[in-house]
């Protein structure tokens, strides 16, 4: 359940702390009390799109903050865990919105907009003030069905299917496409595979060459220094190796005599010995310098053939030997067109056998799930006041398949004994739209365990007995999930557990948005005004007494 919303900065909220409680909490006011803004907060928390407009005037950034308590279930735990966030028995989910954009956290662990969506979607079902409408697309009857736990396995092996279907039937196409692509440039291929593989090609070769060119062409010189190297060291009547040796023999002499000399003997001889190690060295190079300038001659003849390539492909020598590589490849597939394009040919028919038989699965799944899902919406109906109800959750043939089945489903509603049922966008009302919906939305509840609901006006259309009726749905309803709502219909509002009031207020000549937690006599009075206006008489207060006990008498 929700136990805390924070709000900083949103629109006209400064700061606001509300808790929230176990059961059904309404929260009602005054049009243009910030209903809506605090909706807009909630949505923004679960992930919904940032408006940097909804920033309050003079502000850095606008926070909103949803601390929920919840068991985390499988599906919950993987996503968290993919988001490497710690996981708790409370989640506390913070949305930031500054005008560069927003940033999302969840128990101080930063996440993408989508993760802080996927759970926020886990965790709360937001239903908003126009929500009901989606009925009135067919696209969403489906989406209600395959959600259903005995038919989601069904609707994503289909999905799967359908996209190896899909990807078989891609590369066929792409197959056929290029076929005579293919047999166009084959012989042009053929010829720069010849080419290339003539030309012996090796991705490092390019560098080998520019060094031992190098070295070839610096052979004189590399020959005279290392021979002067020599000589200063080993070879002249006064050498280097022969005055170092003398040295060392006058440092050791000093160190016997005096220990102070001991450290610059023991570095003299260490150097006396790298420079010899030096000299020697050079005299081995010396003896390996290569005077070859015909091997020159043909090292720059090879690097010509290179950069000669290189120009005419407008490739790197790497490149070159990547593109001799899929020469290989696209002449060998060319060479056996027909051959790989029966095996592509199997691959989509096998792909259509298995879509096939997954969209029977799904159907059969939908068709079975639509059963007992239309009994208890009519049932739900009967207590909301559609006492007469015919719900059919029909799922037909279409005549070709789509990526989400090989049918498509509808719900169809009469609501008037004798009547056929016919498609909910022709026959329903406002308001026996948003009864249905609510209806669904009891019903999923119970299969799914949501944790928390929330309705932003969903009494739109309805009035009177039937506000009554739908109230009561809501408070049987808070006894499995928590519930908030926001209504203007006082025989909503008389169901509640918690009432919250929400207001305008003026501050240092600002108009700021406050939420005030009622007792029972404020709920009665609460009631009375959402009955009568903000003139509140003896007689709407004795109504909403009434209305209220009814509710708690149940």
């Amino acid at each position: 359940m929700i136990e805390t919303l924070t709000i900083r900065d949103y629109a006209l909220i400064d700061s606001l702390d509300v808790d929230f409680q176990p059961g059904l909490t309404v929260l009602t006011g005054q049009t243009g009390a910030g209903k809506s803004i605090v909706i807009g907060a909630l949505s923004l928390v679960l992930g919904e799109r940032a408006d940097t407009e909804s920033i309050r005037t003079g502000a850095a950034k606008a926070v909103a903050e949803l601390r929920v308590r919840i068991p985390v279930d499988a599906e919950l735990a993987r996503l968290l865990d993919l988001a490497e966030v710690e996981r708790d028995q409370v989640l506390i989910l913070r949305r930031e919105v500054r005008e560069t954009g927003s940033r999302a956290f969840i128990n101080d662990t930063p996440v993408t907009v989508g993760v802080l969506k996927q759970v926020g979607d886990r965790l709360v079902d937001l239903h908003g003030q126009h929500d009901h409408q989606l009925l009135l697309h067919e696209d969403e009857h489906r989406r209600v069905v395959d959600g259903l736990p005995e038919v989601a396995p069904h609707a994503a092996a289909y999905r799967s299917a359908w996209d190896e279907w899909s990807g078989s039937k891609r590369a066929l196409e792409e197959l056929v496409h290029r076929e005579s692509d293919w047999r166009q440039k084959l012989e042009l291929w053929r010829f720069q595979l010849t080419e290339l593989e003539g030309a012996r090609l090796d991705a490092e070769e390019m560098e080998a060459l520019e060094m031992e060119m190098r070295l070839l062409d610096a052979a004189e010189e590399l020959d005279q220094r290392a021979g002067l190297l020599v000589a200063l060291g080993t070879e002249a009547d006064v050498n280097a190796d022969d005055l170092l040796t003398r040295m060392e023999a006058a440092l050791q002499d000093l160190a016997a005599i005096d220990a102070g000399f001991m450290p610059f003997s023991e570095e003299f001889t260490a150097a006396r010995i790298s420079i010899r190690e030096a000299v020697r060295h050079a005299e081995r190079y010396r003896a390996g310098i290569e005077f070859n300038p015909k091997r020159l001659e043909q090292l720059r003849t090879r690097q010509a053939e290179l950069r000669r390539l290189e120009k005419k492909y407008a490739s790197t020598l790497a490149e070159l030997v990547a593109w001799q590589e899929e020469l290989r490849r696209e002449i060998a597939l060319a060479d056996n067109l027909d051959l790989e394009r029966e095996v592509r040919q199997e691959a989509v028919r096998a792909a259509a056998a298995r879509l096939e038989a997954a969209g029977q699965d799904l159907d059969r799944s939908r068709a079975a799930a639509g059963r007992p899902l239309a009994d208890a919406l009519v049932a739900a109906l009967a207590d909301m006041g559609i006492g007469h109800a015919t719900f059919i959750v029909d799922v037909g043939k279409r005549a070709q398949p789509a990526d989400f089945g090989v049918s498509d489903v509808r719900f169809l509603l009469s609501t008037n004994r004798g009547e056929t049922p016919k498609p909910l966008a022709r026959t329903a009302s406002g308001g026996e739209i948003s009864r249905v919906m609510l209806a669904l939305k009891s019903v999923l509840a119970r299969e799914q365990r949501l944790p928390v609901m929330i309705f932003d006006e969903i009494d739109t259309g309805i009035s009177g007995a039937v506000a009554e009726k739908v109230g009561r749905t809501m408070r049987e309803l808070a006894s499995g999930c928590q519930i908030i709502a926001i209504t203007h219909q006082p025989q909503i509002a008389s169901q509640a557990h918690h009432h919250i009031v929400v207001e305008k207020a003026e501050h240092e000549g600002r108009t700021l948005t406050r939420l005030r937690p009622l007792d029972a006599d404020g709920h009665i009075r609460e009631v009375a005004v959402l009955m009568s206006g903000e003139t509140v008489t003896e007689a709407a207060l004795t109504s909403a007494r009434q209305l209220i006990g009814r509710a708690t008498a149940r």
